[in-house]
This record gives structure tokens, C-alpha cells and sequence, in this order.
């Protein structure tokens, strides 16, 4: 495995894990999901060299981060392990967003609980909160640090403005959103701010919910309680559409003799050695066929062929509902 950095200090595997699928160890946002397939597919990654782990509060809510905590029980000291708060809770559901400090904290100290660990090593606020000044938040964040209860900052689905805001208060090593190959509004403006300030930049969805790995075909392959019927994208509207899109991957997977999934995240990390996606999966086979696209070498005609099949703003269809687009780029 391949090793990048986030920011100038925070050193991870090339690729880390996406822990989200495993939520609900039951009926989760992607379909059915076993824990223990999810315990042995975090057995695997550590196995093949994966360091950087992610999760968050509200997966579950809970659940996700306690299957993580027991999976890396013992051997915690190899492992660099994300987390997110900023959101509000009540019985189980969640209510809206809070970043303020007395969440920030509360957060905090049920994920170093849950997680069984001292410290987290990074630390993202969730989503931004408008109520709660970002300098504020990233203040309280920055007590946890002095507090060693937190090692490194990080934001997500954060606009490039408030990024700027929060890194002057105190170093946010990494910011998360989503980014991938029908997924690239960060171009314009969120990247560069990154790459000026020195921020890694950790990509979630990488594989398009799924969409990109081209093992969907239509909509009736989703189970009927499938997050993404919900997706605009995996609309009857959209789908066709962006279908295309997930040929030319094929297309360029069968030159390479690999799967559309390694195609599409080697596309990622050839954007800038700052970029360290985070592919979701459950299940061990998924997970090694993903963690083996940090050895496919495209060429400068496959960039070509993917940029041109994939031009920014291409996709069919926004990544969210109105509800929650309302909630990004803030």
C-alpha cells in the first residue's frame, strides 16, 4: 500500500476506508449489511496495508463507530482513525445540525467512548452549521486538541470560503466531499483553496454511490429500501444518461484488465497527491478489488478519454435532494 499525506504532517494509506456501508448492521443505506462480513472486511483492509479509517456519530447512529472500535481493539496504534460530529440527535434521530461548542464536546467524548480509543486522530466537523460562526466551532475543535483528545481538524462539505475561515483559527488538515468522475464541482473552486492552504483533500463516494463501478445495471438492481433510489442520479430520468459515462469506464477498464472501480479511483488519484479517497465497502471482496487500483497506472490518453466522457457539471441530475444540497458548499 501506498502512503499519502494530509496536510503537512498527518501521513495515511494512499486509500482509506469508507466504514458508512456498515452502519446499520441490518438494513443500512446501501442494502443488507452482516456484521461480522463487516468486522473481517476491516480484518482485510488492515491486512493489505489500509491505515486510515472513517466514520462519523450519526452511521448508525453509533453502531458504526462501536463495530470499529471493537474491530481495531489491540491494535490501535497503527491506525489513523476519522470520526464526525454536527449533528443533532434525539432518540435515535436525527434533527438538524449543531456545531456548537457544547456539541462539539459532547461529540467528542461519545466517540472516544464508542471508538475505545484516547484520541481521535482526525477530527471533521460533519456538516456546517449557519447558526454557529465557523471560528467558533473551530475553536472548540481546537480545545480538544490542546486537550489531546484530538490530533488533527478536519471539515466537511465545507464551501472555500469557510475553509479559509477555519484554517486561520486554527490547521484543518483535511477536508471531505464528495469527488469523483460524476462528481466534480470541488474543481473549481474547493481544490485549489486546498492545494494553497496545504490541505489534504479526502474524496467520499468515490465510486458514485456504487454507480461507477458498473456492477448496476438499472434501478431494479437496488433493494427496495435502498438509499439511492433516493439519488437523483439513479433517477428513471437520469439513469440512462449516465450511463454513458460508466461505458467509457468499462471501456477503459478492459485495456487495463481491471475492474471500471480501479479505473474510476486511480482517475482520483492521479488528480494530485494531496487527494486520499475514501471508497466505501462491507464486504471483503469489494475492498480488495478497490485497494488494488493504487497500483493501475493510467495513461495521458485515458485521462482524455474520462475527462471528455466526464466534463464537469456532465452529470445527469444533482448529487442530493433539496433538503440536503442545502446543506453543502456552505
Amino acid at each position: 500500500m501506498k502512503h499519502r499525506k494530509l496536510g503537512p504532517e498527518l501521513e495515511v494509506s494512499a486509500l482509506g476506508l469508507g466504514c458508512m456501508p456498515m452502519a446499520g448492521i441490518g438494513k443500512g443505506m446501501y442494502g443488507e449489511a452482516s456484521r461480522a462480513e463487516s468486522l473481517a472486511t476491516i480484518d482485510r483492509a488492515i491486512e493489505l496495508g489500509v491505515t486510515f479509517f472513517d466514520t462519523a456519530e450519526v452511521y448508525g447512529p453509533y453502531v458504526n463507530e462501536e463495530l470499529l472500535g471493537h474491530a481495531i481493539r489491540g491494535r490501535r496504534d497503527r491506525l489513523v482513525i476519522a470520526t464526525k460530529f454536527g449533528f443533532a440527535l434525539e432518540n435515535g434521530k436525527t434533527t438538524g445540525v449543531d456545531s456548537s461548542p457544547a456539541n462539539v464536546r459532547r461529540a467528542c467524548e461519545g466517540s472516544l467512548k464508542r471508538l475505545g480509543v484516547d484520541t481521535i486522530d482526525l477530527f471533521y466537523q460533519h456538516r456546517v452549521d449557519p447558526k454557529v460562526p465557523i471560528e467558533e466551532t473551530v475553536g472548540a475543535m481546537a480545545e480538544l486538541v490542546a486537550e489531546g483528545k484530538v490530533r488533527y481538524l478536519g471539515l466537511s462539505e465545507a464551501g472555500a470560503e469557510t475553509l479559509k475561515r477555519a484554517h486561520a483559527v486554527h490547521p484543518i488538515a483535511a477536508l471531505q466531499s464528495e469527488y469523483s468522475l460524476w462528481e466534480r464541482g470541488v474543481e473549481e473552486a474547493i481544490l485549489p483553496v486546498c492545494q494553497d492552504l496545504g490541505i489534504g483533500f479526502v474524496p467520499y463516494s468515490p465510486l458514485g454511490r456504487g454507480f461507477l463501478t458498473g456492477q448496476i445495471s438499472s434501478r431494479d438492481d437496488l433493494p427496495e429500501d435502498d438509499y439511492r433510489r433516493k439519488d437523483p442520479r439513479y433517477s428513471e430520468e437520469n439513469f440512462a444518461k449516465n450511463m454513458k459515462l460508466v461505458d467509457v469506464v468499462k471501456t477503459v477498464a478492459g485495456r487495463h484488465h481491471c475492474s471500471p472501480a480501479q479505473i474510476a479511483l486511480a482517475w482520483l488519484l492521479g488528480q494530485a497527491d494531496f487527494i486520499v479517497p475514501i471508497p466505501g465497502s462491507k464486504r471483503r471482496a469489494t475492498l480488495e478489488d478497490s485497494m488494488a487500483a493504487v497500483d493501475i497506472k493510467l495513461t495521458s490518453a485515458d485521462f482524455d478519454e474520462l475527462e471528455a466522457a466526464a466534463p464537469v457539471g456532465g452529470t445527469a441530475g444533482p448529487r442530493y435532494g433539496e433538503t440536503m444540497m442545502s446543506m453543502v458548499r456552505l
